[in-house]
């Protein structure tokens, strides 16, 4: 069983950034490919972004590409969302998300990939 906490959520300022920290605890993890999630209010939960086991391969939502980032620390068991030029619509709560891949290189994006979730970090963004 693989367990994900969430961190790093607040308010901030349009153009602003944040970082979100997932740590994750209870199983190899390298086998897992990570995610991050986002849903606003009365809308439905939409992936932002994913990172394969080795961090060879990453993929975004149109919407954040180029505006954020993913990476890994595998030593730390910790996965990251780096948020700079936040707008408005990037408010949401940030949920992070864990799927077995084995050895495969693999990334999506889709919310029934994934087996394993953290509770969620709200992020504000708002002036």
């Amino acid at each position: 069983q693989l367990q994900c906490v969430e961190s790093g959520g607040g308010l901030v300022q349009p153009g602003g950034s944040l970082r979100l920290s997932c740590a994750v605890s209870g199983e190899t993890w390298e086998h897992y490919t990570m995610g991050w999630f986002r849903q606003a209010p009365g809308k439905e939960r939409e992936g932002v972004s994913s990172i394969s086991r080795s961090a060879n391969f990453t993929n975004f939502a149109d919407s954040v590409q180029g505006r954020f980032t993913i990476s890994r620390d595998n030593a730390k068991n910790t996965v990251y969302l780096q948020m700079n030029s936040l707008k408005p619509e990037d408010t949401g709560i940030y949920y992070c998300a864990a799927t077995y891949t084995g050895v495969r290189e693999y990334v999506s994006l889709v919310r029934a990939s994934y087996d394993y979730w953290g509770q969620g970090t709200q992020v504000t963004v708002s002036s």
